[in-house]
Order: C-alpha cells, then sequence, then structure tokens
C-alpha cells in the first residue's frame, strides 16, 4: 500500500460512517471499461459501479449532454412542466408494454414506490384490504426499511433494524408449491427479480415464472418485476422479463438508467397506474432536467448500438468458454450462469482470495454468496476483456 492510499483510507475512517467493507483501491479517474488508481495503474472493471455505469465510464457524449442540459436547467422540482422529463418518458415507455412512468432517485426508491403503489391500487381501485407482498429468498429489494423487509436475505443486512414492517412474507426461490400455499386474498402482490444478483446470479426458471402468470389469472395479485440490475440490456433483452413473455402490472429502473447519475423509475401498465393520484405519492429531485436529458441520451445510444443484442451474444460466448474452464478445473468451478452480461462464475468454494488475487492483477469483479464470481461490466466490454479475465482466473485458480 502507497502513503496515499494509506492517507485516503484513514480519512475515510475519521469522516464516513462505517457502513461499506470497501476495496483496497482508491479510483481517481475512470473512463471507458478502465479504473486508475492514485498511481495512474490501469484497472479492468468487470463491476460497472455495480451495473451502473453500461455506457462506460466518463463517456463523451452522456458528458456532453450533462454540460448542455447544466447551463439551461437542473432543476426546478415537480410542480413544474419539463419536456426533458416527457421525453424521457416517452422513449422508456417505448421500450416495453407498460403505460405510465414515475421518476425516483434510486432503485430502493423505486422499488418502495411499487410497494406502496400496488397496496394503494388494492386499496383505493380494487376496493379489497389486500396488502401482503411475496418475495423470494435470496432476493435483493434495497435498503429502506420496507424494501430491506423485502429482501430475502437474513443476517447483518437486517440485523438492528427491527421492528421491521409488517406486509412482507418471503417464500422459497422457484418453488411453486411453497407460492401457492403463501397466496391468500390478502396478497396484493408477488415481486420477483427475473435474475437474482446479489442472490448469486440466478435466473428464474421460465416454468415458474408460467406459473406465476397462470396463479395471477387464479388470484388476482399483482406482479412486480424489479429491474432495477437487470434492465437497460444487461440480460440480452431491453428489460429482463422480455425473455420470459411476462407483461408485469408494475416493474423499476434505476442503475443503469441514467449511467452513473442517481435515478429510478416506477413503470405500470395504465390500471395499475390509477392507483396513485395526486399528493399520493413524490418525490422533490425525482426526474429532475438534467438527469432525465442524460437518461433519454442512455436510451438513444443502448438502441442505436443494440447492446441488448451484444450483451446476449457475450453470454453465449462466454458461457461456452466458462463451461472448457469448468471441464479442465472441474474441482474448483462448477461453472457460469446468468443473461446477457449480469454473469456468475460458481466455484467450489469460499471465494475470496480468488477475487482479491484477481484485484491484484488489476481486474475488478465482485464476489457474492461466498463463492459466486459476479460480472456485471460495461455493455461496451471487448471480448478480449473477458478473455483476460478467464486467462488470469484459471493463472489463479492453477496457483
Amino acid at each position: 500500500m502507497t502513503a496515499s492510499f494509506d492517507t485516503i483510507r484513514d480519512r475515510e475512517q475519521s469522516l464516513m460512517m462505517q457502513t461499506y467493507g470497501r476495496y483496497p483501491l482508491a479510483v481517481s479517474k475512470a473512463q471507458g471499461c478502465t479504473l486508475f488508481d492514485l498511481e495512474g495503474n490501469e484497472y479492468l472493471d468487470l463491476l460497472s459501479g455495480i451495473a451502473v455505469c453500461s455506457l462506460g465510464h466518463s463517456r463523451p457524449e452522456l458528458a456532453d449532454v450533462m454540460a448542455e442540459q447544466a447551463r439551461k436547467m437542473v432543476h426546478v422540482s415537480n410542480l413544474f412542466y419539463q419536456n426533458e422529463q416527457l421525453d424521457l418518458a416517452e422513449k422508456l415507455l417505448d421500450t416495453c408494454d407498460a403505460d405510465r412512468v414515475f421518476f425516483s432517485n434510486s432503485g430502493a426508491e423505486a422499488n418502495e414506490g411499487a410497494i406502496k403503489l400496488a397496496r394503494r391500487y388494492m386499496r383505493k381501485v380494487r376496493q379489497t384490504d389486500a396488502a401482503e407482498v411475496i418475495t423470494l429468498q435470496q432476493s435483493f429489494h434495497g435498503r429502506t426499511l420496507s424494501t430491506l423487509t423485502a429482501t430475502g436475505q437474513e443476517g447483518p443486512i437486517k440485523d438492528g433494524f427491527d421492528p421491521l414492517p409488517p406486509g412482507f412474507t418471503t417464500v422459497p426461490f422457484a418453488n411453486v408449491e411453497a407460492l401457492k400455499d403463501a397466496l391468500s386474498p390478502n396478497t396484493a402482490a408477488v415481486m420477483i427479480e427475473m435474475v437474482q444478483g446479489e442472490g448469486g446470479v440466478r435466473p428464474l426458471p421460465h416454468e415458474y415464472v408460467e406459473a406465476l402468470k397462470e396463479l395471477r389469472k387464479e388470484y388476482g395479485f399483482l406482479i412486480i418485476v424489479d429491474e432495477v440490475q437487470t434492465g437497460m440490456c444487461r440480460t440480452g433483452r431491453f428489460w429482463a422479463h422480455q425473455h420470459y413473455g411476462l407483461v408485469p402490472d408494475i416493474f423499476t429502473s434505476a442503475k443503469a438508467l441514467a449511467n452513473g447519475l442517481p435515478m429510478g423509475a416506477v413503470l405500470a401498465t395504465e390500471e395499475v397506474a390509477k392507483g396513485f393520484e395526486p399528493g399520493s405519492h413524490a418525490t422533490t429531485f425525482g426526474g429532475g432536467a438534467l438527469v432525465s436529458a442524460v437518461a433519454a441520451k442512455v436510451i438513444d445510444i443502448m438502441r442505436h448500438d443494440k447492446l441488448d443484442q451484444r450483451a446476449a451474444q457475450l453470454e453465449e460466448w462466454f458461457k461456452l468458454e466458462a463451461t472448457k474452464l469448468a471441464q479442465r478445473h472441474p474441482d474448483k468451478v462448477k461453472g457460469a450462469r446468468g443473461l446477457g452480461l449480469l454473469l456468475g462464475i460458481e466455484l467450489t468454494f469460499e471465494g475470496k482470495d480468488v477475487w482479491k488475487a484477481l484485484l491484484d492483477r488489476r481486474i475488478v469483479c465482485n464476489l457474492t454468496q461466498g463463492n459466486i464470481l459476479r460480472l456485471v461490466p460495461p455493455l461496451i466490454i471487448e471480448k478480449e476483456d473477458l478473455k483476460r479475465f478467464l486467462k488470469e482466473l484459471e493463472e489463479v485458480l492453477e496457483a
């Protein structure tokens, strides 16, 4: 460790609330798919700010939009009509089967809004008392009190925050019978991720989603899809639920929506959007002119460059290569899973040492569930970069 790094680490420990287990890396600059440390060393970024900077870091076209919009108007509040917000809404809704959108500041806030919308729709439009939200084990939906309760994980993430709000039930992942047992007239919504990211890069089986659609017809609950990490071309379609032929009643977006600026969204069908009315939900900063202008440009680039198709092509190649790796090292690698460029390499053992060895080799990825190396690189990543990751990983495993 350099003295400069030690100084930054010590400042952080004296100034910041200690909520993060930070990586032993101080980033001074980021460009494209590369992070630079204090000494100018280059790191291959396969994390992209945790699936945020999908167009790469410091994208020039987005910097130009930011600068131009900042000189024109940054924030005036949602008391006023703003073309930037409406332009974004049109472009976003054109990517899916939703009809209405509400803009927020983050994924947790978007998921909170989705829960509120589901409950209010049941109360005010359907005129029922249904309020329960069912989620799946190992899911992750955020860190507000409600989204934390919805999150299907135990341990430090929930420790010490009791009492958590009522109205949530968690059932085993992809278990249709367990879901049926949990359903009741009080069920307002079932909230799912099409691919669990924090839960170990686990795609939902298609047969489970088909069963969920049939149960929705029978019981009348809403389906909420958390697309905070999986949306915006990440999985090989613009939205992950499009792989499954599913039309959610409500779904959420954030992370990659404005490529690093804080923004989230709640999208819903025309019918379910009736659950909100003036005064029932609001935000100070959500959908401001600057972030809306940037997000609109993000959508333009993603669609023009067909980044969903690109992610699907790289997924096919990567899984084939990862299978070969697993065949060469069956005692250490089980294989790869995921969709698009939301990928996980499953190790047969605790992977912290492997993750750290890769970081020492200047490759940044993520470790989740103890043994899953999670890759969520910028969608502009080159195949050669992924080849480098696999080569370095194999060298680490052999060592």
